[in-house]
């Protein structure tokens, strides 16, 4: 069965709709701003899940010298629990393959265990923690790596 979303990379465009979404999801949202920075950048990356004309999902990525990073990666509350995030988890480390990353880090909100779950289901591991890593409110982070399996 085809899902009821298509995903496609993101562009500076989508940075309106992607801090409506993040407005919603997150006590201290990105900045339009900063979307469009990061969409701008070399170094990262953004993928979008469509459901019809508008915006269900979206992750923004980077990667340097081997390493990659899942920013941020937020789906509409009125669009969850139908594989939007697993889908574009899936996509972003596509992605990072393609470029030859070797690992992914993430940061994940200690009482996100819902977050914690779609990661750890996906490979993640926890390695660290970072104190007071989230301002608004003030709560630990924790740290999840994957290891890219390279296929020749």
């Amino acid at each position: 069965m085809d899902a009821p979303y298509r995903i496609r990379s993101a562009v500076p465009a989508d940075a309106a709709p992607l801090v409506a979404i993040e407005r919603r999801c997150f006590s201290d949202p990105w900045s339009e701003h900063s979307f469009r920075d990061a969409l701008d950048s070399p170094w990262s990356f953004g993928m979008v899940a469509h459901t019809g004309p508008s915006i269900a999902g979206y992750l923004i990525g980077r990667e340097v010298a081997g390493t990659g990073e899942v920013l941020n990666l937020a789906v509409s509350p009125d669009c969850r629990r139908r594989g939007v995030a697993r889908s574009l988890l899936r996509a972003g480390l596509a992605y990072f393959r393609k470029r030859r990353v070797e690992e992914v880090f993430l940061e994940v909100r200690e009482s996100n265990l819902s977050a914690q779950a779609l990661y750890l289901s996906s490979g993640f591991r926890p390695v660290g923690q970072r104190a007071a890593y989230y301002r608004n409110p003030k709560e630990d982070a924790l740290v999840l790596w994957l290891a890219l399996k390279q296929h020749a």
